[in-house]
């Protein structure tokens, strides 16, 4: 990374990750009652209510029964599974090396369709470890880099792994070859939520579930979330990024500057009394709590969210 680049990082706050701890995380044991996707799996045509329609423009280029991979440009592609709402990856080509961030829910040799797409070496790397973005499919993969504030989830989301898992840094770059990608740690959504960054022409990112994809699970608390957006919000602006990928990309909700903004004041204004929650009678890992406005639904755990 370079200079001038640390510099702004070290500005804009590399200690907000900080804000966030284990002990803001519901009870994995529930989340994965809840997320028990077999016994009512959602296709790609049931959108859940909240969520956009699904209005894709990338071509596809590969449909199989556990998803279908489409497109977005001539080195980067998107895949969706239909476990749990679109559940998104993302394979990102370089001239010698590969990323490929996510594995989904379920995905079926997932390494030979990826092998299918490119022919370079591959890296797996999570935004965060829950089922839907760290399932059975990392055991194709040798080693999964993780942000390892989400090491509390291991056991219970990824028990079966028997790779090598390594831990992310604020800042650190991946290079790919005439390709860097920047991991920018992005908590709220858990602990330890980490988005990636394109640094070399492409004027976006890839955020996982941290700003919500139009339907935010905040297992933190809010003023976390608003170091987050104050923190991304400023690095959006420096380095012109104009829209960020999400973990159930519907192909109509990128995560915009606007977006960003939005979440931002909506975490100001709960935690100074400014704005009221309802109760959300479905309480998704344990969120009782939840907010609605700008487009973007917010489900917290009240009271202790509200700090």
């Amino acid at each position: 990374m370079d200079i001038n680049r640390r510099e702004a990082l070290k500005l804009m706050g590399m200690g907000a990750a900080g804000l966030a701890s284990a002990a803001f995380l519901p009870s994995f044991a529930n989340a994965r009652r809840v997320l028990d996707l077999s016994r009512n799996p959602l296709r790609q045509n049931q959108v859940p209510q909240g969520m956009p329609a699904l209005r894709y423009q990338e071509k596809e280029v590969y449909v199989g029964p556990d998803v279908v991979i489409r497109q977005i440009d001539e080195h980067t592609w998107e895949g969706n599974g239909h476990l749990m709402s679109n559940e998104t990856i993302y394979l990102l080509e370089g001239s010698e090396k590969a990323l490929l961030i996510d594995a989904g829910t379920k995905i079926d040799d997932l390494d030979k369709i990826v092998a299918g797409i490119t022919r370079k070496p591959v890296t797996l790397v999570a935004t965060h470890v829950h089922p839907d973005h760290t399932g059975s499919a990392i055991g194709y993969f040798p080693e999964i880099w993780i942000n390892a504030a989400d090491m509390v989830g291991v056991s219970e989301f990824m028990p079966d792994y028997k790779g090598n898992i390594k831990y992310l840094e604020d800042g650190q770059v991946f290079d790919l070859g005439g390709r860097r990608i920047e991991v920018i740690f992005t908590p709220g959504h858990t602990p330890g939520s980490a988005s990636f960054f394109e640094m070399d022409g492409r004027k976006w990112g890839y955020s996982g579930d941290a700003f919500g994809s139009g339907n935010l699970l905040l297992t933190t608390n809010f003023s976390t979330l608003l170091a987050t957006t104050t923190r991304i919000e400023m690095y959006m602006r420096r380095f012109g990024i104009e829209k960020m990928y999400p973990g159930h990309y519907m192909g109509s909700n990128p995560e915009t500057l606007q977006r960003i903004s939005d979440l931002k004041l909506m975490s100001a204004e709960m935690i100074e009394g400014k704005r009221k929650g309802e109760t959300s009678a479905q309480a998704m890992l344990g969120l009782n709590g939840r907010i609605r406005d700008f487009g973007v639904n917010v489900s917290y755990r009240d009271p202790e969210g509200l700090k």
